[in-house]
């Protein structure tokens, strides 16, 4: 079709000067338009590719409203971003993108906890963090809340899993301060926010009373706003508002939840917080077809679980290719809901239970049910649901894009739209797409994977997209749940709210937004097609890189995401440089070449700590490692295979060095090195200045048998003394782990543990034939989805490491998921699979490429691991550290710099040989 992207690649505009100036002049200091910013910001979790002429850093809300006013002089779109995890296409342009999330991020607990204010760029799961002290946390609880920010909670009117339409952001905003498009600041808190609202916008007030006046006076605009609302709802304008709200600036304020970013911006919110229940019992009911199990919904509803999650058959089958233990079944048609209750106390929980049993000994189960209040087994359950994304998007084919679409309906019809669903899958032939959802609240999530860029792929997503359209709408549905509107259905919005509250909607953005400068093209469009324009194709680059979803889940982990890139950025950015050089556009290429080596290579942690958030489980650090690898010299390698080889000697003498310049003259040492990095490497040669620290201490162990955590003090310790006298890092983690009452484990023979060369992780290198390591008597405790942590559990039985040849063949990350590796290895070795040196026998059966789709009905597994997007602790999983156990061996410090006009080689087509372990 036309409305698709061509198979060529995209071109970058070039930069309008006098766009840029007028921009500085509005906010200096806020502007950036070098082609990795544009670029690096253009991608996002949606299926949506479209490139910004220019991305806006502002530093508070006096910036922002002086940008728009800019803006509208210049007549360019003006489009919010923050968390970049939404799936509508509602965060991107081709005109200005503001970064809200740089700056953004104030979190002020009230009233004990009972309210909270943030700003737009606060992260979600941070401040439920700052929440739990108080036993509280916010009523949304969206799949994504580790990376989606506040900003985007109330542009999209988040939910989640629990907090249906009861505690959704629409229910629980207590105030907001909003920035219109003039530059009026709107606090909804302030006694006389309408006289002020009045004085300031009058055009704006009186319109908003004429618009609730007209829709309150027109039964059948009330009938229809009445049913929509009564599910979640995410489709157009939140008029709901003019029925609930009769002040003009509550109404104001309640339109804009949900008005993703086209009706002004949002600088800070005051919300109602929702208790933490901490009793809690999960289960998994299992039915013999799906429409059993929708005809108990009515029952189940009733006994007020606070979460019942649908999955199909074709979810089941993929749970059971996990070997998830909870799906021991050979699956047919069956459907399974995972339920749960969480009550303030266990004698409530207790009621619950029992009333529960009740109901399953009266349906006709496939499988007996059981609750479980233990968090272990409750985690199994919930991998269950929270697993299928991690299968299905891990799984796709290399160059597709996977689509997570949601739609509602009356809990009565759900399963005549679960068929509906199916039969579409058949007919338009994507295969393993899963159903799964919010049973009790009638809300379905879908999955497919498409290739976009070939007319005929296009023609059949716009078909498959026509005919959803018309089944959820013929069941008195709604084509957008909690994600949003977007450009996806912005098309539609006309045809499932009929012409007058359609035009209802088109008089709110118009006098909020007389120029139209916010948001151009979303929520609300007169093209039939905009659905089909800017759809993002997807390039074969390598392994990390074509397994990415770019849902951004690893951006808030990043040490450097505030510094250059975020592990998303470093992966697209080798996206367009391969598609610029499969475009020809080599000019393109070599710049965005140069601008990454520092922005994504020399900056990069190689920590693995995305590797902790990632649903797909990729570690950029990986990546890293291999590009560095790439720009050094044979002689560089040899020279840190060496040091890797003796890091405790290395390191050692990198402290004496430190030592001995802070006790000489500092012009002495300043100017000697200065004159060495003249003459040799600067890269290499380290600089010295007078602010550098000491030398730091020895990392050494602290066996503990009994510990509940393994702490791997980072290299960066031994090199380097606390700034200003402090104790340092590994002093203050283990008096904070004492004051939390844990005990840290701190493995002997660490101050030895470093990175091999070429990105080949080497954890113990002590020179023996086994690790010699003191052995923990217990892993550490495992992560739940329910936020709590799980007794320590007894390591597997002792495996003898045994050496390998640097030919044999070793487990690939790609095939193998370091969470599916032993909890410990060898004893005490950095745990689940770090070894790579005297490495250990991997679990049985043989791992299945991660780049290879199998049928869940075909004898050959799907990749095994587990999804991290959980709602409980951010700590790094098993097998990470904040040392450097996982990446290559630190240069020596130099000064900061930026990359030479050498041109770096840009990313080749991927390789059919097999992916080599990073």
């Amino acid at each position: 079709m036309s409305t698709g992207n061509p198979a060529g690649p995209r071109r970058l505009a070039p930069v309008d000067d006098e766009m840029l100036s007028a921009l500085e002049r509005a906010a200096p200091g806020a502007t950036r338009a070098r082609a990795s910013d544009r670029l690096g910001m253009a991608h996002d979790a949606s299926h949506y590719l479209l490139t910004p002429q220019a991305v806006l850093v502002p530093r508070d809300a006096g910036q922002v409203a002086a940008l728009m006013r800019a803006a509208a002089g210049l007549d360019l779109g003006v489009t919010f971003r923050s968390g970049g995890t939404s799936l509508s296409g509602q965060a991107g342009t081709e005109h200005l993108l503001v970064d809200v999330r740089r700056h953004f991020r104030t979190v002020e607990v009230l009233d004990g906890g009972a309210r909270v204010r943030v700003q737009p760029g606060a992260v979600l799961r941070q401040v439920n963090a700052r929440l739990a002290p108080y036993g509280r946390r916010l009523g949304p609880d969206p799949a994504s809340e580790s990376a989606c920010t506040i900003g985007g909670v109330i542009a999209n009117n988040s939910s989640g899993m629990t907090c249906g339409t009861h505690a959704n952001t629409y229910q629980t905003l207590e105030s907001m301060t909003l920035v219109l498009p003039s530059g009026t600041v709107v606090d909804t808190a302030a006694p006389d926010a309408d006289a002020r609202l009045r004085a300031n916008e009058p055009a704006l007030t009186g319109a908003l009373e004429r618009l609730r006046d007209r829709v309150r006076g027109n039964p059948d605009s009330v009938r229809r706003i009445t049913a929509q609302f009564a599910m979640k709802n995410t489709m157009g304008y939140g008029l709901n508002s003019f029925l609930d709200h009769t002040s003009p600036a509550q109404i104001l304020a309640h339109l804009v939840i949900g008005s993703e970013g086209t009706l002004g911006f949002v600088a800070e919110a005051v919300l109602r917080t929702v208790p933490v229940h901490p009793t809690v019992s999960t289960g998994l009911v299992v039915f013999p077809t799906l429409r059993e199990a929708m005809a108990v919904m009515p029952e189940l509803v009733a006994a007020a679980p606070a979460a019942v999650e649908l999955l199909d058959a074709e979810s089941l089958r993929v749970a059971r290719a996990q070997d998830a233990p909870a799906v021991d079944f050979a699956v047919d048609r069956h459907a399974a809901l995972l339920v749960e209750w969480q009550e303030p106390d266990a004698e409530r929980l207790t009621e619950r239970e029992r009333r529960a049993r009740q109901l399953f000994a009266g349906w006709n189960l496939a499988v007996p049910a059981r609750l479980s209040r233990d968090a272990a087994g409750r985690a199994g359950l919930w991998h269950v649901r929270k697993g299928l994304y991690a299968a299905v998007a891990g799984a796709r084919p290399s160059g597709t894009v996977a689509l997570l679409e949601d739609v509602a309906v009356p809990v009565p019809v759900l399963a005549d739209l679960c068929d509906d669903l199916a039969g579409l899958f058949d007919r338009h032939q994507y295969e393993h797409s899963v159903i799964f959802g919010h049973a009790k609240d009638g809300n379905l999530h879908f999955m497919l994977n498409e290739r976009f860029g070939a007319g005929d792929d296009v023609q059949r997503y716009a078909d498959f997209t026509e005919e959803m359209i018309d089944a959820v709408l013929a069941r008195g549905g709604t084509l957008k749940a909690e994600h949003g509107t977007g450009r996806v259905m912005a098309p539609f919005v006309r045809r499932q709210y009929g012409d007058e509250l359609f035009d209802v909607m088109l008089e709110v953005k118009r006098h909020c937004d007389p120029a139209g400068t916010l948001n151009p093209g979303v929520l609300l469009t007169d093209d039939p097609q905009a659905h089909l324009r800017h759809l993002k194709p997807v390039v074969t680059v390598e392994p990390e890189v074509d397994r990415c979803v770019e849902c951004g889940y690893c951006e808030p982990v990043c040490p450097s995401r505030d510094l250059t890139t975020t592990p998303r950025q470093r992966i697209v950015l080798r996206r367009e440089i391969t598609a610029a050089v499969a475009a020809g556009d080599t000019a393109l290429a070599r710049q965005l070449g140069r601008e990454y080596r520092y922005d994504a290579v020399d900056t990069c942690a190689v920590d693995g700590m995305c590797a902790t958030a990632c649903p797909v489980l990729i570690n950029t650090g990986d990546l890293t490692k291999r590009l560095r690898a790439g720009h050094n010299g044979r002689a560089a390698r040899q020279t840190w295979s060496t040091a890797a080889k003796h890091w405790d000697t290395a390191t050692r003498a990198m402290n004496l060095a430190l030592d001995l310049a802070a006790a000489a003259p500092p012009a002495v040492v300043e100017g000697t090195t200065r004159a060495a990095r003249r003459i040799g490497n600067p890269d290499v040669v380290p600089a010295w200045s007078r602010d550098l620290p000491r030398g730091g201490i020895r990392r050494r162990g602290a066996p503990d048998p009994a510990a509940g955590a393994v702490y791997l003090p980072s290299c960066l310790n031994t090199m380097f003394a606390p700034a200003r006298g402090g104790d340092g890092v590994m002093a203050a983690v283990r008096r904070l782990a004492g004051r939390a009452g844990v005990r840290l484990h701190v493995p002997e023979g660490w101050a030895s543990c470093a990175a091999a060369p070429r990105g080949r992780p080497r954890a113990c290198l002590t020179g023996t034939r086994s690790c010699g390591a003191a052995s923990a008597t217990s892993s550490p405790p495992r992560r739940t989805t329910a936020g709590s942590r799980s007794s320590p559990t007894p390591p597997p039985a002792r495996r003898a490491c045994t050496a390998s040849s640097p030919r044999s063949p070793r487990p690939s990350r790609s095939s193998t998921p370091w969470r599916s590796w032993p909890s410990t290895c060898c004893r005490g070795c950095p745990p689940a699979g770090a070894c790579r040196r005297w490495r250990c026998t991997p679990p049985a059966p043989p791992p299945v490429s991660a780049s290879t789709p199998r049928s869940p009905a075909s004898p050959a597994r799907w990749p095994s691991g587990s999804s991290s997007r959980t709602t409980g602790s951010a700590a790094p999983s098993p097998g990470t550290a904040a040392c450097s156990t996982r990446s290559s061996p630190p240069p020596p410090p130099a000064a900061r710099r930026r990359p030479s006009p050498a041109t770096d080689a840009p990313p080749t087509p991927r390789s059919t040989a097999p992916a080599r372990s990073g």
